[in-house]
Protein backbone atom coordinates (compact mmCIF):
# COMPACT_ATOMS: atom_id res chain seq x y z
CA UNK A 1 0.00 0.00 0.00
CA UNK A 2 1.86 3.03 -1.33
CA UNK A 3 -0.22 5.60 0.56
CA UNK A 4 0.72 4.24 3.98
CA UNK A 5 4.41 4.09 3.01
CA UNK A 6 4.37 7.64 1.68
CA UNK A 7 2.72 8.98 4.81
CA UNK A 8 5.48 7.29 6.81
CA UNK A 9 8.17 8.82 4.58
CA UNK A 10 7.27 12.39 5.51
CA UNK A 11 9.84 12.89 8.29
CA UNK A 12 12.64 11.73 5.98
CA UNK A 13 11.45 14.01 3.16
CA UNK A 14 11.33 16.99 5.51
CA UNK A 15 14.82 16.22 6.79
CA UNK A 16 16.14 15.93 3.22
CA UNK A 17 14.66 19.32 2.34
CA UNK A 18 16.17 20.99 5.38
CA UNK A 19 19.60 19.55 4.61
CA UNK A 20 19.78 19.46 0.81
CA UNK A 21 17.44 22.33 -0.03
CA UNK A 22 18.85 25.04 2.22
CA UNK A 23 21.47 26.51 -0.11
CA UNK A 24 19.09 26.86 -3.04
CA UNK A 25 16.35 28.28 -0.82
CA UNK A 26 18.76 30.89 0.54
CA UNK A 27 19.77 31.82 -3.02
CA UNK A 28 16.13 32.22 -4.11
CA UNK A 29 15.45 34.34 -1.01
CA UNK A 30 18.35 36.63 -1.97
CA UNK A 31 16.92 37.02 -5.49
CA UNK A 32 13.51 37.88 -4.04
CA UNK A 33 15.03 40.53 -1.78
CA UNK A 34 16.84 42.04 -4.76
CA UNK A 35 13.63 42.14 -6.81
CA UNK A 36 11.70 43.59 -3.85
CA UNK A 37 8.19 42.60 -4.97
CA UNK A 38 5.22 44.77 -4.10
CA UNK A 39 3.09 41.67 -3.57
CA UNK A 40 3.03 37.91 -4.03
CA UNK A 41 0.69 36.05 -6.38
CA UNK A 42 0.34 32.28 -6.07
CA UNK A 43 -1.11 29.94 -8.70
CA UNK A 44 -2.06 26.39 -7.71
CA UNK A 45 -4.74 23.71 -8.00
CA UNK A 46 -6.06 20.95 -5.72
CA UNK A 47 -3.82 19.98 -2.82
CA UNK A 48 -1.30 22.59 -3.93
CA UNK A 49 -3.99 25.25 -3.57
CA UNK A 50 -4.19 24.36 0.12
CA UNK A 51 -0.42 24.87 0.35
CA UNK A 52 -1.04 28.28 -1.23
CA UNK A 53 -3.43 29.15 1.61
CA UNK A 54 -0.63 28.31 4.04
CA UNK A 55 1.72 30.59 2.09
CA UNK A 56 -0.81 33.41 2.37
CA UNK A 57 -0.46 33.35 6.13
CA UNK A 58 3.29 32.78 6.09
CA UNK A 59 4.15 35.68 3.76
CA UNK A 60 1.39 37.91 5.05
CA UNK A 61 1.75 37.17 8.75
CA UNK A 62 5.50 36.76 9.14
CA UNK A 63 6.82 38.98 6.31
CA UNK A 64 3.87 41.43 6.12
CA UNK A 65 3.79 41.03 2.35
CA UNK A 66 0.38 41.19 0.61
CA UNK A 67 -0.57 37.90 -1.02
CA UNK A 68 -3.20 37.14 -3.65
CA UNK A 69 -4.23 33.84 -5.16
CA UNK A 70 -4.15 33.80 -8.94
CA UNK A 71 -7.24 33.33 -11.09
CA UNK A 72 -5.85 31.04 -13.81
CA UNK A 73 -8.97 31.22 -15.97
CA UNK A 74 -8.27 34.90 -16.59
CA UNK A 75 -5.03 33.83 -18.23
CA UNK A 76 -6.31 30.83 -20.20
CA UNK A 77 -10.06 31.00 -20.83
CA UNK A 78 -10.50 34.78 -20.91
CA UNK A 79 -6.98 35.70 -22.05
CA UNK A 80 -6.99 38.86 -19.92
CA UNK A 81 -3.97 38.47 -17.68
CA UNK A 82 -3.85 40.95 -14.75
CA UNK A 83 -0.79 43.15 -14.32
CA UNK A 84 1.65 41.11 -12.24
CA UNK A 85 4.78 42.99 -13.28
CA UNK A 86 5.71 44.03 -9.73
CA UNK A 87 4.92 40.68 -8.13
CA UNK A 88 6.71 37.57 -7.04
CA UNK A 89 4.59 34.98 -8.85
CA UNK A 90 4.78 31.45 -7.43
CA UNK A 91 3.41 28.34 -9.09
CA UNK A 92 2.90 25.38 -6.76
CA UNK A 93 2.27 21.94 -8.22
CA UNK A 94 3.23 18.38 -7.31
CA UNK A 95 3.67 17.35 -10.94
CA UNK A 96 4.23 20.72 -12.58
CA UNK A 97 1.94 19.65 -15.42
CA UNK A 98 -1.09 21.94 -15.06
CA UNK A 99 -1.21 24.14 -18.13
CA UNK A 100 -3.20 26.92 -16.47
CA UNK A 101 -0.72 27.29 -13.60
CA UNK A 102 2.16 27.33 -16.10
CA UNK A 103 0.40 29.99 -18.16
CA UNK A 104 0.09 32.27 -15.13
CA UNK A 105 3.87 32.11 -14.67
CA UNK A 106 4.58 32.54 -18.38
CA UNK A 107 2.33 35.61 -18.59
CA UNK A 108 3.88 37.06 -15.44
CA UNK A 109 7.39 36.48 -16.73
CA UNK A 110 6.59 38.32 -19.96
CA UNK A 111 5.36 41.25 -17.87
CA UNK A 112 8.64 41.40 -15.95
CA UNK A 113 7.57 39.64 -12.75
CA UNK A 114 9.89 37.39 -10.76
CA UNK A 115 8.68 33.80 -11.10
CA UNK A 116 9.24 30.77 -8.88
CA UNK A 117 8.05 27.18 -9.25
CA UNK A 118 7.69 24.74 -6.35
CA UNK A 119 7.34 21.22 -7.78
CA UNK A 120 8.59 17.68 -7.42
CA UNK A 121 10.04 17.53 -10.96
CA UNK A 122 12.92 19.63 -12.30
CA UNK A 123 12.00 18.87 -15.91
CA UNK A 124 8.28 19.70 -15.61
CA UNK A 125 6.71 22.44 -17.78
CA UNK A 126 6.10 24.59 -14.69
CA UNK A 127 9.69 24.32 -13.47
CA UNK A 128 10.94 25.18 -16.96
CA UNK A 129 8.64 28.21 -17.20
CA UNK A 130 9.88 29.81 -13.97
CA UNK A 131 13.09 31.74 -13.42
CA UNK A 132 13.69 29.83 -10.21
CA UNK A 133 12.64 26.37 -9.07
CA UNK A 134 12.56 24.93 -5.56
CA UNK A 135 12.25 21.12 -5.82
CA UNK A 136 10.30 19.14 -3.23
CA UNK A 137 12.91 16.34 -3.09
CA UNK A 138 10.09 13.97 -2.11
CA UNK A 139 10.97 11.10 -4.41
CA UNK A 140 8.34 9.57 -6.64
CA UNK A 141 4.85 9.64 -5.14
CA UNK A 142 2.93 6.60 -6.39
CA UNK A 143 -0.36 6.94 -4.54
CA UNK A 144 -2.83 9.24 -6.28
CA UNK A 145 -3.64 11.10 -3.06
CA UNK A 146 -0.80 13.52 -2.29
CA UNK A 147 0.64 13.28 1.21
CA UNK A 148 4.43 13.61 1.34
CA UNK A 149 4.46 16.14 -1.50
CA UNK A 150 1.94 18.30 0.42
CA UNK A 151 3.99 18.47 3.60
CA UNK A 152 7.08 19.00 1.42
CA UNK A 153 5.37 22.01 -0.17
CA UNK A 154 4.60 23.44 3.27
CA UNK A 155 8.18 22.82 4.37
CA UNK A 156 9.59 24.61 1.32
CA UNK A 157 7.28 27.56 2.00
CA UNK A 158 8.38 27.62 5.65
CA UNK A 159 12.05 27.44 4.65
CA UNK A 160 11.66 30.27 2.16
CA UNK A 161 9.83 32.43 4.70
CA UNK A 162 12.52 31.76 7.29
CA UNK A 163 15.26 32.67 4.80
CA UNK A 164 13.49 35.89 3.82
CA UNK A 165 12.96 36.80 7.48
CA UNK A 166 16.61 36.06 8.31
CA UNK A 167 15.48 34.65 11.64
CA UNK A 168 17.77 32.34 13.62
CA UNK A 169 14.91 31.31 15.90
CA UNK A 170 12.78 30.29 12.91
CA UNK A 171 15.65 28.22 11.50
CA UNK A 172 16.05 26.52 14.87
CA UNK A 173 12.33 25.69 14.99
CA UNK A 174 12.52 24.29 11.46
CA UNK A 175 15.36 22.01 12.51
CA UNK A 176 13.07 20.20 14.95
CA UNK A 177 10.53 19.29 12.27
CA UNK A 178 11.88 15.83 11.32
CA UNK A 179 11.77 14.66 14.93
CA UNK A 180 8.38 16.26 15.61
CA UNK A 181 6.81 14.89 12.43
CA UNK A 182 7.96 11.37 13.33
CA UNK A 183 6.39 11.90 16.76
CA UNK A 184 3.15 13.14 15.16
CA UNK A 185 2.91 9.92 13.14
CA UNK A 186 3.51 7.78 16.24
CA UNK A 187 0.80 9.68 18.13
CA UNK A 188 -1.60 8.99 15.24
CA UNK A 189 -1.26 5.21 15.38
CA UNK A 190 -4.32 4.92 17.62
CA UNK A 191 -6.67 6.30 14.96
CA UNK A 192 -7.03 2.83 13.46
CA UNK A 193 -8.60 1.60 16.71
CA UNK A 194 -11.63 3.90 16.45
CA UNK A 195 -11.93 4.43 12.69
CA UNK A 196 -14.64 1.76 12.44
CA UNK A 197 -16.99 4.01 14.44
CA UNK A 198 -17.25 6.34 11.43
CA UNK A 199 -17.57 3.70 8.74
CA UNK A 200 -21.08 4.73 7.74
CA UNK A 201 -20.80 8.51 7.82
CA UNK A 202 -21.49 10.21 4.48
CA UNK A 203 -20.73 13.81 5.43
CA UNK A 204 -18.08 15.62 7.41
CA UNK A 205 -16.94 19.14 8.21
CA UNK A 206 -13.35 20.16 8.90
CA UNK A 207 -12.62 23.44 10.70
CA UNK A 208 -9.44 25.48 11.11
CA UNK A 209 -8.41 29.10 11.16
CA UNK A 210 -5.31 31.16 10.46
CA UNK A 211 -2.33 29.03 9.57
CA UNK A 212 -4.45 25.89 9.95
CA UNK A 213 -7.23 26.96 7.61
CA UNK A 214 -5.07 25.21 5.01
CA UNK A 215 -5.07 22.09 7.18
CA UNK A 216 -8.85 21.98 7.44
CA UNK A 217 -9.15 22.28 3.66
CA UNK A 218 -6.51 19.63 2.99
CA UNK A 219 -8.00 17.11 5.43
CA UNK A 220 -11.41 17.64 3.85
CA UNK A 221 -9.90 17.03 0.41
CA UNK A 222 -8.16 13.83 1.53
CA UNK A 223 -11.40 12.50 3.04
CA UNK A 224 -13.23 13.22 -0.22
CA UNK A 225 -10.52 11.68 -2.38
CA UNK A 226 -10.01 8.49 -0.38
CA UNK A 227 -13.37 7.66 1.19
CA UNK A 228 -15.85 9.53 -1.05
CA UNK A 229 -17.44 11.32 1.90
CA UNK A 230 -19.07 14.69 1.19
CA UNK A 231 -16.66 16.71 3.32
CA UNK A 232 -16.16 20.45 3.46
CA UNK A 233 -13.32 22.53 4.91
CA UNK A 234 -14.14 25.88 6.50
CA UNK A 235 -12.55 28.70 8.36
CA UNK A 236 -13.96 28.48 11.87
CA UNK A 237 -14.96 32.14 11.56
CA UNK A 238 -16.82 31.65 8.27
CA UNK A 239 -18.46 28.53 9.65
CA UNK A 240 -20.28 30.69 12.20
CA UNK A 241 -21.74 32.77 9.35
CA UNK A 242 -24.26 30.21 8.16
CA UNK A 243 -22.86 26.70 7.62
CA UNK A 244 -23.21 25.79 11.31
CA UNK A 245 -26.97 25.70 10.71
CA UNK A 246 -26.48 22.40 8.85
CA UNK A 247 -25.04 20.66 11.93
CA UNK A 248 -27.31 18.24 13.72
CA UNK A 249 -26.91 15.32 16.09
CA UNK A 250 -24.18 12.90 15.08
CA UNK A 251 -22.69 15.16 12.40
CA UNK A 252 -18.90 14.56 12.48
CA UNK A 253 -16.73 17.68 12.69
CA UNK A 254 -12.93 17.73 12.72
CA UNK A 255 -11.51 20.74 14.58
CA UNK A 256 -7.87 21.63 13.92
CA UNK A 257 -6.44 24.05 16.46
CA UNK A 258 -3.02 23.73 18.10
CA UNK A 259 -1.72 26.32 20.57
CA UNK A 260 -2.04 29.76 19.02
CA UNK A 261 -4.12 32.87 18.65
CA UNK A 262 -7.22 30.99 17.44
CA UNK A 263 -7.39 28.47 20.26
CA UNK A 264 -9.99 30.24 22.43
CA UNK A 265 -12.40 30.59 19.53
CA UNK A 266 -12.02 26.92 18.64
CA UNK A 267 -12.66 25.81 22.24
CA UNK A 268 -15.86 27.85 22.16
CA UNK A 269 -16.80 26.30 18.81
CA UNK A 270 -16.18 22.79 20.09
CA UNK A 271 -18.41 23.39 23.10
CA UNK A 272 -21.13 24.78 20.85
CA UNK A 273 -20.91 21.78 18.52
CA UNK A 274 -21.10 19.41 21.47
CA UNK A 275 -24.26 21.21 22.61
CA UNK A 276 -25.71 20.55 19.15
CA UNK A 277 -24.93 16.85 19.50
CA UNK A 278 -22.20 16.84 16.85
CA UNK A 279 -19.45 14.24 16.86
CA UNK A 280 -16.30 16.29 17.47
CA UNK A 281 -12.86 15.01 16.46
CA UNK A 282 -10.05 17.26 17.66
CA UNK A 283 -6.50 17.70 16.34
CA UNK A 284 -4.49 19.76 18.79
CA UNK A 285 -1.65 19.95 21.28
CA UNK A 286 -3.84 21.73 23.84
CA UNK A 287 -5.23 19.48 26.57
CA UNK A 288 -8.30 21.66 27.16
CA UNK A 289 -9.47 21.47 23.56
CA UNK A 290 -8.53 17.79 23.26
CA UNK A 291 -10.64 17.10 26.33
CA UNK A 292 -13.73 18.55 24.67
CA UNK A 293 -13.62 16.18 21.70
CA UNK A 294 -15.22 12.76 21.36
CA UNK A 295 -11.98 11.73 19.63
CA UNK A 296 -8.62 13.31 20.42
CA UNK A 297 -5.75 13.35 17.92
CA UNK A 298 -2.72 14.75 19.71
CA UNK A 299 0.18 16.39 17.90
CA UNK A 300 3.49 17.64 19.34
CA UNK A 301 3.91 21.23 20.46
CA UNK A 302 5.52 23.58 17.95
CA UNK A 303 5.15 27.26 17.02
CA UNK A 304 1.80 27.95 15.40
CA UNK A 305 3.34 28.82 12.00
CA UNK A 306 4.83 25.31 11.75
CA UNK A 307 1.87 23.43 13.19
CA UNK A 308 0.10 22.80 9.83
CA UNK A 309 2.93 20.48 8.80
CA UNK A 310 2.23 18.30 11.83
CA UNK A 311 -1.54 18.80 12.14
CA UNK A 312 -2.34 17.45 8.68
CA UNK A 313 -0.75 14.06 9.44
CA UNK A 314 -3.55 12.71 11.70
CA UNK A 315 -6.00 13.90 9.06
CA UNK A 316 -4.18 11.97 6.36
CA UNK A 317 -4.30 8.85 8.51
CA UNK A 318 -7.98 9.34 9.39
CA UNK A 319 -8.82 9.60 5.68
CA UNK A 320 -6.76 6.50 4.87
CA UNK A 321 -8.37 4.50 7.67
CA UNK A 322 -11.84 5.49 6.49
CA UNK A 323 -10.99 4.14 3.05
CA UNK A 324 -9.64 0.92 4.54
CA UNK A 325 -12.64 0.19 6.77
CA UNK A 326 -14.92 0.72 3.77
CA UNK A 327 -12.85 -1.59 1.58
CA UNK A 328 -11.83 1.08 -0.93
CA UNK A 329 -8.68 1.11 -3.06
CA UNK A 330 -6.53 3.67 -1.26
CA UNK A 331 -3.81 4.07 -3.87
CA UNK A 332 -6.13 4.55 -6.85
CA UNK A 333 -9.34 6.34 -5.83
CA UNK A 334 -12.12 6.13 -8.37
CA UNK A 335 -12.28 8.85 -11.01
CA UNK A 336 -8.85 10.28 -10.18
CA UNK A 337 -5.40 10.17 -11.75
CA UNK A 338 -2.04 11.18 -10.35
CA UNK A 339 -1.58 14.02 -12.80
CA UNK A 340 -4.55 16.30 -13.48
CA UNK A 341 -4.07 18.80 -16.30
CA UNK A 342 -6.37 21.82 -16.46
CA UNK A 343 -6.26 24.59 -19.03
Amino acid sequence: MYLQKEIAQQPAVIERLLNDGKALTDAVAAAIRDFNPVFVCIAARGTSDNAAHYAQYMFGGLLRTPVMLATPSLHTVYETAPDLSQALVIGISQSGQSEDVRTVLSDASQQGALTLAITNFDDSPLAQAAKYHLPLLAGRELSVAATKTYTAQLTVIAMLTSALAGSDSMRKDLGALPRLSAQALRLSEGIAAWAQRYRYINRLVSLGRGYNYSTACEISLKVKELSYIASEGYSEANFRHGPIAAIDRGHPVILVSPHGKNLAGMVDMCQRLNDLGAETLVISNNSDLLGHGQQAMTIPSTPEWLSPILAVMPGQIFAMQQALVRGYEVDKPRGLSKVTITE
